[in-house]
């Protein structure tokens, strides 16, 4: 069918789909009959706040936005910057003859067609239209063959929306409350932190143990070659018969797990190492076995998110914001999926270029299908592939940068899973020798040699641990046999210590999760985002760290919400969420039960509390029983020799004594220190350091007393003010403050420097004009001012020993847009894989930032100058360029003016009538404003709690 010529008999079609850009590249597939507007999103939700209920709802409604006493209706409101494009939506359907509504075919997508139905109240036919790339033909056969509403999804969105407001309103205050003000709770945000949490502590009781092993060198005596090297390197295995003992054999408190194996000690392993240094060895056995690998599964949306990670080192909100626009623009697949499974359209296109550009030889004789992994897969789209019934080759597709790489990505992926095997042998080889010592010591070599790549000559997947070997990595060994003599070239004597489990990464996370089943995986990226924009977790390089402040929230919810935060707990309530989506189970008395605790004891939400007895009822009942909780037991954490870690209002401190008792020290931790970095000793060396106020003398003008003082921002001086003086009202008097200079420190301050500092700004002089010349000390520098012409200086020194004269010189210089000369970069990275072009770390005015000379993306909290590696940098650099250049705001014409031009098209309007207007105009305007700064106020006590 021709969607064009079918419009010409059937009217005008308005088309809704929910992002502009995909609107305007799905208009191209069309004809003109065809309307395609944006709905920008959801168009309606929960309210974020009291404010934005509407007035005849009062009490717990108004507060959650759902009606739990009545069966947990939600209360709907159109978002306040959707009002004008749903206004534009109304007027376009007012002139069409039918309505399609294309939004993305998963739970999310149906919500949003539902609820444009239910605002816009179509009086046209209403057609669901769905697609899983956009393509021409993908776009028109949609338009041929559209479906009625998915109720049944709409339900299960609504569901998971209710639940997810009431987890988080309810839950939110109490961390409000008993930890920090602004903090927000959220059923799989919670879990995802405490994962995160729970691996530092393991981190933190970690105890390593040091262990030592011998590696030999050992020749064949022959020449070699590629395919028959004359040496290979063995590890010690065992010393007569007893295997010895490798990191794996010990547990996390550095002892061995058996006594089964030998505990080589350094003493130990120097004197086995000298006693096989004249010693015969012969080959004990070679065992050969076939080896065969099978390609990996078409990318769904976390293994895409894992291996972009690993491969091209995105973040996952990097990753799905790239991969909206190759989905936008026609060049991928939907790509927040479950599933794994290709289209016989997909699967021809790939085997047909596995032919073309690999040969026959390398495309197996059927097809691969590949079993879904994900229990419960929700969306019924394909696995993320090249679009379309013939892949492009990222060559043909004319994508650059970030969109290239991802695409290219997707694309060796796709046409890899449809390729044969790697096939190959795996050798091992055992080699042994006794020393004069008498001590029998075998060694063990591996190797794999690989006859068939296979699909590997198309695609590799990586690794989290960047050690790991890949899988196309060959080790070969020499050609020998059982009984050959074998000359030992070096024996080496290796020591090792044990490591702590590794960090999570946002790879290693969303695997975690996976794997665990809690939450959705087209949610696990805004997961992570959330978490980290909370505080609860910064980045070390790639690594994710949990703050001090969310060991306290982890605390909080595993004492007394231990269900909510429970991995089992977490996995069965989306394993009923799914049941209700699958009509097996009711929404309303489920939610009933997780909230007031009603019905079976031993149902899923009369679980919620903390599992010891006291708390078998439901939501409700937890949240209002605070008193148990005791905030600063909750917010505390030992840390050896009498010192407690402690999170404030204001942040982590380290405190030793009880406050005002004698010998109390106190003294604030580095908000971007890991958990695991805060020793005994550490904490020692924070509380020795100068803390309080140093009493530097009187001021010999003002009889004042000058104190030294640390403060967040840094070590400062100021005055002491005498009693009585007014601190408020019109005659207030504020002391004089001063920030030390960067070569000044508490202890070594002088009453000298510090009256010094406190007379800035100084005045150097005026110029030719008499207009004065003055040095200062601001937020970003040192500077001179001249009116309103302001000139940096190179170090703060120049403040009091900069002339006029030299001050002239700098004036006389042409003036550097907003700019200092440029700096030499604090540090460099390297050459960014996408760009082409050096990385490096510049010093800018809202602190360090990494660029490539095109792009700038700031450093983050929990990123340093001396930590930050090269591929830190390249995703910092990745997720700028995935968000684009920043919008800039059309300006508004003035209100005064547009009433002016209204004014003056009406002459015959009376003066009293305009100065009437003029006063209404005003008093609503005021009442507006007073509305507008209420709203606002509502919004920011408001818990965000999403998932």
């Amino acid at each position: 069918m021709s969607p064009t010529s079918e419009t010409a008999q059937g009217g005008r079609r308005l088309v809704i789909v929910e992002s502009p850009a995909k609107a305007k590249t799905i208009k191209g597939y069309l004809g003109p009959g065809y309307v395609v507007e944006a709905s920008v999103g959801h168009i309606r939700d929960l309210p974020n706040g009291a404010a934005e209920v509407p007035e005849k709802y009062t009490g717990e409604v108004r507060r959650l936005g759902v009606d739990v006493e009545h069966d947990f209706q939600p209360i709907y409101v159109v978002n306040a910057d959707k009002k004008a494009q749903v206004r534009k939506l109304k007027e376009q359907l007012a002139e069409s003859d039918e309505l399609y509504l294309a939004t993305d075919e998963d739970r999310e997508g149906e919500a949003i067609a539902w609820h444009l139905l239910e605002v816009l109240k179509p009086k046209v036919p209403v057609h669901r239209m769905v697609f899983h790339e956009i393509t021409k033909d993908a776009i028109r056969d949609a338009v041929a063959n559209p479906r009625e509403l998915n109720k049944r999804m709409v339900d299960a969105q609504e569901t998971r929306r209710i639940l997810d407001r009431l987890y988080g309103y309810e839950v939110s205050p109490v961390l409000w409350k008993k930890v920090m003000p602004r903090l927000s709770a959220g059923r799989v945000q919670s879990v995802a932190t405490r994962l995160v949490v729970e691996r530092e502590r393991e981190r933190i009781a970690f105890r390593s143990a040091e262990y030592w092993d011998l590696t030999g060198t050992f020749s064949t005596g022959r020449a070699g070659d590629a395919s028959d090297p004359s040496t290979l390197t063995a590890r010690l295995n065992t010393v007569d018969g007893q295997r010895v003992a490798q990191g794996r054999d010990f547990g996390s408190d550095g002892r061995l797990k058996s006594d089964q194996v030998l505990h080589l000690d350094e003493a130990n392993a120097r004197s086995l190492a000298a006693a096989l240094e004249g010693a015969s060895f012969a080959v004990r056995s070679v065992e050969s076995k076939p080896y065969r690998r099978s390609p990996y599964a078409p990318f769904r949306t976390t293994t895409l998110q894992q291996e972009a990670s690993r491969k091209l080192g995105f973040g996952a909100k990097a990753t799905m914001q790239v991969a909206q626009k190759l989905y936008e623009n026609g060049f991928i697949t939907y790509m927040r999926t479950d599933s794994t499974t290709l289209s016989d359209t997909a699967v021809a296109a790939a085997r047909a270029q596995v032919t073309q550009l690999y040969g026959a030889d390398y495309l197996p004789d059927k097809p691969r299908t590949y079993a879904g992994k994900v229990k419960n897969a929700q969306e019924a789209h394909e696995a993320i592939r090249p679009s379309g019934d013939r892949f492009r080759t990222p060559a043909e597709t004319g994508l650059t940068g970030d969109q290239f790489r991802l695409y290219e990505l997707i694309w060796k992926r796709t046409v890899a899973s449809q390729m044969k095997d790697a096939v190959g042998n795996s050798v091992t080889v055992k080699i042994g020798g006794r020393g004069t010592d008498g001590r029998d010591a075998e060694f063990t070599a591996s190797g794999k040699t690989i006859t068939f790549h296979g699909f590997m000559k198309a695609y590799v997947e990586g690794a989290d641990d960047p050690n790991a070997e890949l899988d196309d990595r060959e080790r070969r060994l020499p050609q020998v046999a059982e009984g050959d003599a074998l000359s030992p070239q070096e024996i080496s004597v290796d020591g090792h210590a044990t490591k702590p489990p590794a960090r999570y990464t946002e790879a290693s996370l969303v695997k975690e999760l996976e794997e665990r089943e809690i939450g959705r995986p087209s949610t696990y990226a805004s997961i992570i985002g959330t978490i980290l924009d909370r505080g609860y977790v910064f980045k070390k390089g790639t690594a994710l760290v949990p703050s001090f402040l969310s060991f306290a929230v982890v605390n909080l919810l595993e004492k007394h919400f231990g269900r909510l935060v429970d991995y089992d707990f977490t996995a069965r309530m989306e394993d009923d969420l799914d049941r209700i989506a699958r009509g097996e189970a009711q929404a309303v008395p489920w939610l009933k039960r997780f909230y007031f605790g009603e019905g079976d004891a031993a149902g899923v939400a009369s679980e919620a509390g903390n599992g010891d007895g006291d708390h078998l009822g439901g939501l409700k009942e937890l949240v209002t029983d605070l008193g148990a909780i005791d905030a600063r037991e909750i917010s505390s954490f030992p840390v050896g020799s009498g010192i407690v870690l402690r999170v404030g209002r204001y942040g982590p401190y380290v405190e030793r004594g009880e406050k005002d008792a004698e010998g109390h020290q106190r003294a604030d931790v580095p908000d971007d220190l890991a958990p695991d970095e805060l020793t005994v000793e550490y904490a020692e060396e924070l509380l020795a350091k100068p803390s309080g106020d140093f009493e530097l003398g009187a001021d010999p003008v003002t009889g004042n007393q000058i104190i030294a003082k640390d403060g967040r921002y840094g070590p400062y001086v100021t005055e002491v003010l005498p009693e009585g003086t007014p601190k408020t009202g019109k005659n207030a008097v504020k002391p004089r403050t001063a920030s030390l200079f960067k070569s000044m420190s508490l202890d070594t301050v002088t009453l000298e420097d510090a009256l010094k500092l406190m007379s800035l700004p100084r005045v150097v002089g005026t110029d030719a004009e008499g207009v004065e010349i003055t040095a200062q000390n601001g937020r970003y520098g040192p500077y001179l001012k001249k009116g309103t012409d302001s000139r940096s200086l190179e170090n703060e020194e120049q403040l009091f020993g900069i002339t006029l004269e030299e001050a002239l010189a700098i004036y006389a210089q042409p003036k550097q847009r907003g700019r200092a000369a440029a700096k030499p970069p604090l540090k460099e990275l390297g050459t960014d894989p996408v760009s082409e072009r050096p990385v490096v770390v510049k010093d800018g005015r809202f602190g360090p930032y990494v660029t490539d000379g095109e792009t700038n993306a700031t450093l983050r909290t929990g990123d340093s100058v001396d930590d930050i590696t090269p591929e830190r940098g390249y995703e910092l650099l990745a997720e700028k360029r995935a968000k684009g250049p920043a919008k800039k705001t059309a300006k508004k014409a003035p209100a005064k003016k547009t009433a002016a031009k209204k004014t003056a098209a009406k002459k015959t309007a009376a003066k009293k009538t305009a100065a009437k207007t003029t006063a209404a105009k005003k008093t609503t305007a005021k009442t507006a404003a007073k509305k507008t700064t209420a709203k606002t106020a509502a919004k920011k006590t408001t818990a965000s709690a999403e998932e």
